[in-house]
């Protein structure tokens, strides 16, 4: 969507901060013994007490609150009471959600209790790669030069990208223009940011794949080559100069 109005942004703030809330909650009570369906409800009771709807369950009937992957599993991971927390795990959170008609997304990747597997450098990557894209995006900026970018600061540091996934256009709904907004460079796509745009922004910073391919469960995503990945993802309003981090209190 495009910012017209001061309702349209307090809309957007609103929404914003109980995702990013949720998600920061969500990490911060995470731990080993714990379920993925036990923080699911978890990060469930707090969107409640916003008055927000799941986004995945309102777009897609996806069944949880929020996608809680962990270790191999690289996105879109059911929340379950069979999937128990381990130290050292590798957890993606994924919380996006609705709220008086606007929309809005975030993710952290992050390593449960001590780092046993050697997977905060990962981590670390993503998060410090989103935020150089995010400082390098306003308003007549191409889009295919943040993927670039993107993609070049993984190689730098060792890591891949995952080419089927992408940041989005958000808003008025979970997906929307201008599109997907990929980690790569794609030398034919012409479309810059626009002032006063919405979008979610998120990196997909991989050891070893760069594909994902769906499980038999409908859902989960995993490596079409293994190992891991850590996305990390902020809602933004484009402007002409630093963008405006609407979800910033979720702390990545």
């Amino acid at each position: 969507m495009s910012i017209t109005k001061e309702a349209e942004l307090t809309g957007m703030r609103k929404i914003s901060e109980a995702v990013a809330h949720t998600l920061r909650e969500m990490k911060n009570h995470a731990k080993p013994g714990m379920t993925t369906k036990e923080l699911d409800d978890f990060g469930a009771g707090i969107l409640q007490g916003f008055g927000a709807n799941s986004a995945p369950f309102m777009t897609y009937r996806f069944p949880g609150w929020t996608c809680i992957s962990v270790n191999h599993e690289f996105c879109h991971g059911i929340p379950s009471d069979k999937r128990v927390l381990r130290e050292g795990d590798l957890i993606n959170i994924d919380v996006s959600a609705e709220l008086d008609g606007f929309w809005s997304d975030n993710g952290n990747t992050f390593v449960l209790g001590e780092d046993i597997h050697q997977h905060q450098k990962l981590v670390d990557a993503s998060k410090e790669i989103l935020q150089k894209a995010i400082d390098n995006i306003k308003g007549g900026v191409k889009i295919s030069d943040m993927g670039y970018l993107m993609e070049t600061e993984a190689r730098k540091r060792g890591y891949r990208v995952i080419k089927n996934l992408g940041g989005h256009g958000i808003g008025r709904g979970l997906h929307e223009e201008p599109g997907e907004l990929l980690n790569y460079k794609n030398r034919f796509d012409q479309r810059r940011f626009k002032k006063n745009s919405v979008v979610a922004i998120e990196t997909f910073i991989s050891t070893t794949s760069s594909h994902t391919v769906e499980l038999n469960d409908g859902w989960t995503m995993v490596g079409n080559k293994g190992g891991f990945m850590a996305q990390h993802e902020h809602t933004i309003v484009v402007t002409d100069g630093k963008p405006m981090i609407l979800t910033a209190m979720n702390g990545i």
